[in-house]
């Protein structure tokens, strides 16, 4: 049971509300007292869509842990607990409800810690300022002389997750490449010519008869290969934000008053 003599230990808007199986219900909002105690029985845990939905959740057999709460409840019932206005106060009827929601026992109303000083007048249905309410409520503790219309408000907001991952991987495909190269190659030719003036001394240079043989080195050209790795560009990863309309569809809920008269009213 949480006490005033360990209160100061919870950070109120820094703390955190878990569950007792460690699962995170959200963070510590306001906490309320009870009117004739003075000791603490409900926390508002900030819930919701950006914390924007605040719970109350009953502080019987809660535990502290550092600035931390831990309560008895899972996150299921937890959400689906009864909305009730954070105006400073619980009436009777508010508490009650939220009592029987966590099968809980308590009749006292709380009011929270920080409006101590105003909670008097709101308990009695009438506040500094005000007139007498015209009427009483059938549905419970009469409180004003209006009845409030409250309805909810669709707040879309956007969260980053990954998505996925991309990445370079390099590796080694090998290929044909066909290219043409021009070779040359020598060939013999016979020559014949006459016997002339001009080479008639070479002619009769030698035995008149005998064997002779004369040999000529042919060459030819034959394509050689060699490879070269050379860099040709450079390829990295890069990021670019792209936006595109997404349409949310949810549905809210409007609170409307109807004028119902009975007997001869005017």
């Amino acid at each position: 049971m949480i006490s005033n003599d360990n209160l100061d230990q919870l950070t109120t808007g820094k703390g955190t509300v878990y569950t007792t199986d460690g699962e995170k219900l959200g963070s510590i909002g306001e906490l309320y007292v009870d009117d004739t105690t003075g000791q603490p029985s409900w926390v508002t845990v900030n819930t919701g869509l950006f914390g924007t939905k605040e719970t109350f959740v009953p502080l019987q057999d809660a535990s502290i842990d550092g600035n931390d709460l831990r309560v008895p409840y899972d996150k299921a019932l937890v959400k689906a607990a009864p909305s009730v206005e954070r105006d400073g106060h619980l009436s009777p009827a508010e508490e009650e409800e939220l009592y029987r929601h966590y099968s809980v026992h308590g009749t006292t109303a709380t009011t929270t810690e920080t409006t101590t000083e105003t909670t008097s007048q709101a308990s009695t249905g009438t506040t500094a300022g005000t007139r007498d309410a015209v009427g009483h409520d059938t549905s419970g503790p009469t409180t004003d002389e209006a009845m409030t219309r409250s309805k909810e408000e669709l707040r879309v907001g956007t969260e980053k997750r990954e998505v996925g991952r991309a990445r370079l991987r390099k590796h080694v495909v090998t290929e044909n490449v066909s290219t043409t190269v021009p070779v040359s190659h020598e060939e013999v030719r016979v020559e014949r010519e006459p016997i002339t003036d001009a080479n008639r001394g070479n002619a009769y240079d030698g035995p008149a008869i005998s064997e002779e043989e004369h040999e000529v080195v042919l060459t030819a050209e034959r394509p050689v290969v060699e490879k070269e790795a050379v860099p040709v560009e450079r390829v990295r990863l890069d990021k670019e934000t792209v936006t595109e309309q997404h349409t949310v569809n949810e549905q809210v809920r409007e609170e409307r008053i109807d004028t119902d008269t009975d007997g001869t009213a005017r």
